[in-house]
């Protein structure tokens, strides 16, 4: 008991006399040995209870220093878009989107195509500046585990698109145009991460059609590498392409050979988008350029909650390819319609 004492009065002057002296708080070596010399049943000497109390002290800067200063990075849309289809890519019944799915009732140009429908008698004269325009897009998942680098995943992606002459009496509402794109597709993500940010690396091989033949024929392949960077609500993207060849035709209504061979001239060689997705209202911004030429488009579109699954969803598009049969025919085309997802 008297040893205990002793103790006690010894630890209580180091404890107390001094940082009061100093006008300073308890630290947590100090705050130890207190609550050891004041909880203990057993009778230790000073010295062990410095020596343990001296452990737990540096045992607890360590946790703090560990959690001060690390920068965490918080996922972006885009990764948490990923991480949702993930989670039911692989069942039965789910249909996982890969790009935007939405139908616009009004569709509108300041200057539809004409020419291209002009060996039709009667076809042209009908046509109105205004129709109606869909889109359908799904991908499905080749890899279930990684393949050449952690995270990695091969996609087979496929979209259609399509312009309905639903405002067309003269002609029966036909579908005036129709694209189709399959496509392979190979993402990596990468280590890099400028300011924190997220980056990924897409490879892919689409091939582009309108299904038609002879004069109405529009197709080419290509190849393309997609660098992405995603930080929060902003994902932007770079992605040039080569095309891959095509031998020309021996005459404008032959099977084989190349159904526009200068449609790089007018499309572009790369296209530039970003997009935002504030948890609400989602913007993108999509820009394509043919450098030889100066050629290419610009689109701007906007979604915003409806109710349910379904999204409003405007787009203004300005120059050449809105489709595959207007690659070398400039307009400009304002949008509205419903969505049933965001690309973010």
């Amino acid at each position: 008991m008297i040893n205990r004492f002793l103790v006690f009065s010894i630890l209580n002057l180091t404890l107390f006399v001094i940082p009061i002296c100093h006008g300073e708080q308890l630290n947590a070596y100090e705050l130890c040995i207190l609550e050891r010399v004041k909880g203990s049943g057993s009778i230790d000497t000073a010295e062990t209870i410095k020596k343990e109390c001296r452990k737990h002290a540096e045992n607890e800067k360590k946790q703090k220093l560990s959690s001060v200063d690390i920068p965490i990075k918080e996922s972006g849309v885009l990764t948490q878009r990923l991480r949702k289809e993930q989670q039911t890519e692989f069942e039965p019944y789910v249909i996982t989107p890969h790009r935007r799915n939405y139908i616009q009732p009004m569709l509108t140009t300041n200057d539809i195509n004409h020419e291209q429908y002009a060996q039709i008698e009667g076809y042209e004269r009908h046509l109105e500046d205004y129709e109606a325009k869909f889109q359908l897009s799904l991908k499905v998942p080749l890899s279930k585990s990684s393949l050449l680098f952690e995270e990695d995943k091969l996609y087979f992606g496929f979209t259609i698109q399509s312009w309905w002459q639903i405002y067309s009496d003269g002609i029966s509402k036909p579908f005036r145009e129709t694209n189709y794109m399959p496509e392979i597709v190979y993402a990596i993500k990468t280590d890099w991460e400028p300011f924190n940010a997220n980056t990924g690396v897409i490879f892919g091989a689409e091939h582009l059609s309108n299904g038609r033949s002879q004069l109405l024929s529009r197709s080419w392949n290509r190849l393309y590498t997609q660098f992405v960077v995603e930080k929060g609500s902003w994902v932007f993207s770079l992605k040039p392409w080569v095309r891959l060849q095509e031998d020309a035709k021996e005459n404008p209504i032959a099977s084989r050979g190349d159904d526009n061979p200068n449609i790089e001239d007018y499309v572009g060689n790369y296209e530039f988008s970003a997009g935002n997705n504030d948890g609400q209202f989602e913007y993108g911004f999509r820009l394509n350029h043919a450098i030889e030429t100066g050629r290419g488009s610009v689109e701007v579109s906007f979604s915003f909650p409806l109710w349910g699954k379904f999204y409003g969803y405007a787009s203004v598009f300005t120059g050449y390819g809105e489709s595959l049969i207007d690659y070398n025919h400039k307009q400009t085309r304002f949008g509205l319609g419903i969505a049933l997802n965001n690309l973010l």
